[in-house]
């Protein structure tokens, strides 16, 4: 209890009003699989841009150092050692439900889970831990958070990124640093980018981020980068309607034909409900603007702020 106690009140200075949302220049982050391909190479980027990457854990590799980062056989370990406040998830899909449940347990309060290949029903394991324990996790299946110029906890390309006041919420990796390079050239900086992933079942979805957002004072306005199937677009649309900050979005695969699948796991349209239309159209309705193409969003968060 009382460990649940000081994870909430983390939680609450972590949704406090800064220049950002969930990380920042400050943020000390472990990367879980650091010394695969994967792991090692993105904590050479992460060190890279700034990020204070500060342990690894990879069972078995105790006392080895990547790029001068320590490693641990376990989390408990590393946070034994040093102070964590965000962990990095780049292990196979087979290992990322017990290396998520270990950050849980250990109470990190920010769980980006980078890999690919989640089962189902060990997402949804993580996802209902996390919602016990009162921990935010990012993904299965995401390319990270970036908060510019400050810190990097995943794999974005951070080449086009700026820093600014608009935040950016996609399903897509490649979209959001496509939107990001849209929102840049237009002149309109980014506060935090978060790409919730593109699986069916995620740790936090775009209404959750939104709400994250909405209480950021320096954030003054959103941008959402969604795709067809699921439901998230349609059940963020009811507290858009609430929101005081303007939205701009865009839906990602309005031409392919019901019931075939776009490309994530959660991309496949099921009835009427997650296509592009309903989409599209439930956010119009909340009062977002919604984009015909994707190189408009900026214009129309210009017009917006």
């Amino acid at each position: 209890m009382r460990m649940m106690k000081r994870q909430q009140k983390e939680l609450s200075n972590l949704r406090g009003e800064k220049m950002s949302i969930l990380i920042n220049k400050d943020t000390k982050v472990l990367v879980q699989g650091i010394t695969g391909k994967e792991g090692s190479f993105h904590t050479k980027l992460m060190l890279q841009y700034g990020t204070k990457v500060v342990a690894g854990v990879t069972p078995g590799k105790f006392g080895q150092e990547i790029e001068g980062v320590p490693v641990y056989d376990t989390v408990k370990e590393a946070i034994e050692n040093h102070h964590i406040d965000a962990t990095a998830i780049f292990v196979p899909g087979r290992f990322a439900m017990g290396a998520a449940l270990e950050a849980i347990d250990a109470g990190i309060r920010l769980v980006v889970v980078i890999t690919e290949g989640v089962p189902l029903h060990d997402s949804l394991r993580i996802k209902s831990k996390a919602k016990r324990m009162g921990t935010i996790v990012i993904g299965p299946n995401t390319p990270g958070v970036v908060t510019p110029s400050e810190c990097k906890v995943g794999l974005v390309n951070t080449d086009y990124l700026s820093k600014g006041n608009v935040g950016l919420i996609s399903r897509s990796g490649s979209l959001m640093t496509e939107i990001a390079a849209n929102l840049t050239d237009t002149g309109i900086g980014q506060s935090t980018l978060v790409g919730i992933g593109g699986d069916a079942v995620l740790g936090s979805t775009i209404l959750d981020v939104l709400k994250i957002f909405e209480k950021d004072k320096e954030t003054k306005g959103v941008v959402i980068v969604g795709e067809i199937g699921g439901t998230m677009e349609e059940e963020a649309s009811e507290y858009i309607k609430t929101m005081n900050k303007p939205v701009v979005a865009w839906i990602a695969g309005r031409n392919v034909p019901k019931g075939k699948r776009m490309g994530h796991a959660g991309a496949i349209i099921e009835g009427n409900m997650g296509t592009a239309e309903s989409k599209v159209g439930a956010l119009k309705k909340a009062g977002a603007k919604v984009a015909d193409v994707p190189w408009d969003i900026g214009k129309l968060m210009k017009e917006m702020l």
